[in-house]
């Protein structure tokens, strides 16, 4: 289930938007009972004044904001959408083989790799006609990650949040400490941190997803966008030096980390944040949520992970981004076009946040005077990047995140002198792995 909320306007997504899905090798091998259905089944008529929606949004606050969304566009268009909504998990266990079936006209789903990997198998219909008319409402960096390989547009995005470090604006204060804008200017600060009795950087990763945000911080930081989402594509090698300096990097920051961090969930080393234990706090927006106490909400604050590489600067923000895709045969093409181009508008995307304030914009355009203090910084950051990223499970595949790439981090945060043996076995894993259907 989703957690709860914190409070008005306060970007506070789950964990569970990042992970949705990964792990399984199901998604990708079609593996498992095919229980997802198209609205109708697979021997109904197409209706021309009803488009049909595969929809994940199970948890009830997204599920209603959708539902406003959809009820606002037959208002404008006489067209009726039919949702076909299913448990997260099950949705993603089964997309391949839903995909493979006969599958709704829409469906909801992730940007970049996600996306990019159904469109290479031919699963999904390009849209090219609908970015003709809504591609000025989004950013350069969206649009870049609403394309297929072959540089064809196959999703629409609706909703996103940033990854970044987020701290009290009075623990720095009262310490006099400034944001750090450069890599030698945040260990400088860890190292003020842990002199003044703070830990300087709040980590928990029982549930070993949370590492992998690092990583990916250190690498498109250090090596630049192109090599990163190379990487996580398999497209490059994790035994190239390039790889290798992240991680010399990382184990420069190792000493300032929570101690226990196996054993403690995100939640808990937000805690250490919310009680000014903590000085910093590398997470996504939802962190928020656990500030529940108004005051000590108001003040959190973040800064953009510090530049490493001046060549690349800051020019990479990690935004996992949610929206929607066409099946390969839609039968109602035509109210699918009319849809998405709804779907498109910032007034769409206004509409939803009214109900679900977890998130912002993908729109450049929207309209963000209702956005909290800390939801215009992150739609500010998101808006303005040249790349954006997704997280690891979601620019990579998720049976080689989950069984390969969460266990070797957790190897590497407790035995980091054993880099070398672990990134060949990380490499040789890959290569089994994205050599598999």
């Amino acid at each position: 289930m989703r957690p709860s909320h914190p409070g008005p306007s306060v970007p506070s997504p789950s964990r569970r938007s990042l992970l949705r899905g990964a792990g399984s090798a199901a998604l990708l091998a079609g593996a498992g009972t095919p229980l997802l259905a198209a609205c109708g089944g697979s021997g109904s008529a197409a209706d021309p004044k009803a488009v049909t929606v595969g929809s994940n949004a199970s948890d009830a606050v997204p599920k209603k904001a959708f539902a406003n969304v959809y009820a606002a566009f037959r208002r404008q268009s006489g067209i009726t959408v039919r949702v076909n909504t299913k448990d997260h998990n099950t949705f993603q266990e089964q997309i391949n083989s839903y995909l493979q079936g006969t599958p709704d006209d829409v469906f909801n789903w992730f940007a970049g790799y996600r996306m990019q990997f159904f469109a290479a198998k031919k699963l999904a219909a390009p849209i090219d006609d609908v970015w003709a008319r809504i591609g000025d409402n989004f950013p350069d960096a969206m649009k870049k990650l609403s394309k297929g390989e072959d540089g064809t547009y196959y999703f629409v995005p609706m909703t996103t949040y940033p990854w970044a470090v987020f701290y009290r604006r009075s623990v720095f204060t009262r310490y006099g400490y400034e944001v750090p804008a450069t890599w030698d200017q945040l260990v400088a600060l860890c190292k003020r941190m842990k002199k003044d009795g703070l830990v300087p950087i709040a980590f928990g990763d029982k549930d070993a997803w949370p590492a992998m945000g690092t990583f990916d911080q250190i690498d498109f930081r250090l090596n630049g966008y192109d090599f990163h989402v190379r990487l996580m594509a398999g497209k490059a090698s994790w035994t190239d030096p390039k790889v290798r300096a992240v991680f010399d990097h990382w184990a420069e920051l190792l000493p300032y980390h929570q101690d226990g961090f196996m054993g403690r969930t995100w939640q808990d080393a937000a805690q250490s944040l919310a009680a000014r234990k903590a000085g910093m706090y590398l997470l996504g927006s939802f962190v928020a949520q656990q500030f529940t106490d108004r005051s000590a909400l108001e003040d959190l604050d973040f800064f953009p992970f510090p530049e490493i590489d001046p060549a690349h600067g800051l020019d990479t923000v990690e935004a996992p981004t949610d929206g929607f895709m066409v099946s390969r045969s839609p039968k109602n093409r035509a109210g699918v076009v009319r849809l998405l181009e709804y779907l498109g508008t910032p007034a769409a995307e206004e509409l939803y946040l009214r109900t679900d304030s977890s998130v912002v914009a993908a729109s450049g355009k929207a309209d963000t005077s209702a956005y909290s203090p800390l939801q215009k910084k992150a739609f500010a950051m998101i808006s303005g990047a040249r790349n954006l990223t997704q997280f690891m499970d979601r620019d990579s595949r998720p049976d080689f995140t989950s069984t390969v790439m969460q266990p070797g981090l957790q190897k590497f945060l407790q035995n980091p002198q054993g880099v070398d043996g672990l990134l060949a076995s990380i490499e040789r894993q890959k290569k089994t792995i994205f050599a598999s259907s």
